[in-house]
């Protein structure tokens, strides 16, 4: 019989739940039987993608962003309860679950109370240091503390220079057992024809997700070349709208969304951590627009601009002649680095 091995990515945006696509196939490929489990657009993102693969509904975290940057920290301090209550909720469902379904592993992706004393549990994460202004100290602490309940913890980056999470996925001192698995993506280059000028991806939580579409419409709206627009919305159905020069997806599957990246000359979006694992992968340029008041994104975007690899700005400054710096970017790449995932596995192998 197969080894059932629990896939829990956090449902905050897509990204959590598309960097684990890469995994699930390769424990397929090495003869593992994925069980995926979160909640919301995360979970019916994959459940598109593995349509025969059996999944679990989670408690939700429900958590939303400020409107105003400012107020992040803030309203992420109001939620924390309610975060708190989730994990705990998590803790329960986990046990009713490793015993229905026979678990015989655990990966979570940031999913704080996925795990068990039971079965080797692997947390997922490019954030050992997490960046909150000058609470910065306290948050590493509180997610170091999470972490060290797992059995490894897995780091999608290369663990040396050059690396794409700067200061984020690398620490001096860490006692717990620490795998890089290098620049972790589902997708692959391709060498297309290129029909698309910009395409923008759309992701994250509310309301910041709608703000940005709203304001990016307006900006390419009078847009002479073809823009194409992906929401990140997941719903049962695709839909399409065409707008003058601009075609508007509600979402892509992984197969679209990578063939029109590729043939995309440039892409807008978030610096969502994942995203810039997907671009570098494919070779792109970009400009990215951090999500206001989220120390991570803004941190991200900060380094790549600095490194003369991506420029960005803040979402009230963006405007089309911002696109202009471009050329002085020289875009992302990749690394040459394929991660061993027959040693990360045998985790998973143990008696």
């Amino acid at each position: 019989m197969k080894k059932r091995i629990l896939i829990a990515p956090l449902n905050w945006g897509l990204g959590h739940a598309t960097r684990c696509i890469p995994i699930i196939n390769a424990l397929l490929a090495y003869d593992f039987e994925p069980i995926i489990a979160s909640d919301g657009v995360a979970l019916k993102l994959l459940q598109k993608e593995f349509p025969k693969l059996s999944s679990i509904e989670l408690p939700a975290y429900n958590i939303t962003y400020a409107k105003k940057g400012k107020h992040f920290k803030l309203k992420l301090l109001k939620d924390s309860p309610k975060l708190l209550k989730a994990i705990k909720a998590e803790k329960k469902a986990v046990k009713d679950i490793i015993e229905t379904y026979n678990i015989s592993g655990i990966i979570s992706d940031n999913r704080l109370g996925i795990y068990s004393k039971k079965v080797p549990s692997v947390f997922i994460t490019h954030q050992l240091h997490v960046l909150s202004g000058n609470t910065t100290w306290l948050s590493t602490k509180i997610h170091q503390k999470f972490i060290k309940k797992f059995s490894v913890c897995w780091v999608p980056d290369m663990k040396n220079e050059p690396n794409l999470s700067g200061k984020l996925g690398h620490l001096d001192n860490f006692d717990l057992a620490t795998k890089y698995l290098g620049p972790l993506s589902r997708f692959e280059k391709k060498n297309i024809k290129i029909v698309n000028d910009i395409m923008v991806l759309l992701s994250g939580p509310e309301p910041q997700r709608t703000l940005l579409e709203e304001k990016l419409l307006l900006e390419f709206k009078n847009y002479p070349n073809k823009i194409v627009f992906v929401k990140g919305i997941m719903e049962e159905e695709q839909t399409i709208q065409i707008i003058k020069n601009i075609t508007v997806y509600n979402f892509m599957t992984s197969d679209l969304l990578e063939k029109t990246i590729n043939e995309s000359a440039m892409i807008i979006s978030r610096s969502g951590y994942t995203t810039i694992l997907d671009l570098a992968k494919l070779n792109k340029k970009a400009f990215f627009i951090p999500t206001p008041g989220q120390f991570e994104q803004e941190y991200l975007a900060k380094r790549l601009t600095e490194l003369n690899l991506v420029p960005s700005c803040n979402q009230d400054e963006f405007t089309l002649h911002k696109l202009k710096k471009l050329n002085a970017f020289i875009g992302l790449k990749s690394f040459d680095f394929k991660a061993n995932f027959k040693d990360l596995f045998s985790l998973f192998e143990r008696k």
